[in-house]
């Protein structure tokens, strides 16, 4: 999770290899927790089934390409779609631009060869964007 000033909220465990973000996302934070009731969540594609899990109604989720078929060639957008969808990336680049500046240390990009246990959730919290300004400006 991440704000527009791209600061990492809050980091899920890492795991290795493949794994679908809906996964990850159960195994952190089960349905039967209410964990996203009261805030406006904005998520991509990877977690299409957070609907159907009654996570709240406060979750905005990307409307899905049709797929191409024999009755329908060439797919296309409504113009109300990609309007939304255009609104939709201009919040959700926030996000993209904060993972980004994580890969900018080398040491998330290349093979994890360390045997320490758990030592790549402490390598990916240093690499998480910090507050560059204090939250208070003034002092006590």
């Amino acid at each position: 999770m991440s704000l527009p000033d791209k600061l990492i909220v809050c980091l899920g465990r890492t795991l290795s290899g493949h794994h679908h973000d809906d996964t990850m996302l159960k195994q952190e934070l089960p349905p039967e927790v209410d964990g996203f009731i009261a805030l406006p969540v904005r998520v991509d594609l990877g977690y299409r089934g957070i609907k159907s899990d009654d996570r709240g109604d406060q979750i905005d989720l990307p409307t899905k390409k049709p797929r191409k078929s024999q009755k329908n060639p060439s797919p296309e957008f409504s113009v109300e779609q990609k309007a939304e969808k255009k609104a939709f990336s201009q919040v959700r680049i926030f996000v993209e631009h904060a993972i980004g500046g994580m890969k900018r240390s080398n040491i998330l990009v290349h093979a994890f060869r360390n045997r320490i246990e758990n030592f790549e959730d402490d390598v990916i919290g240093v690499c998480a964007p910090q507050r560059k300004k204090p939250l208070r400006s003034k002092p006590l």
